[in-house]
């Protein structure tokens, strides 16, 4: 997970926060797209 967000450039301790609290909130294995690093909303 990490050297995939260091890959698409995010840094990886946001991005941990941004998926992490979701992941209990998914409902099946194919709704997981808007986790992936490259749809994480970007922060300025």
């Amino acid at each position: 997970m990490i050297e995939t967000a260091k890959s698409n450039d995010c840094e990886p301790y946001e991005y941990l926060e941004y998926v992490l609290p979701e992941i209990p909130k998914l409902k099946c294995g194919g709704d997981h797209g808007h986790l992936l690093p490259w749809n994480m909303p970007k922060t300025e």
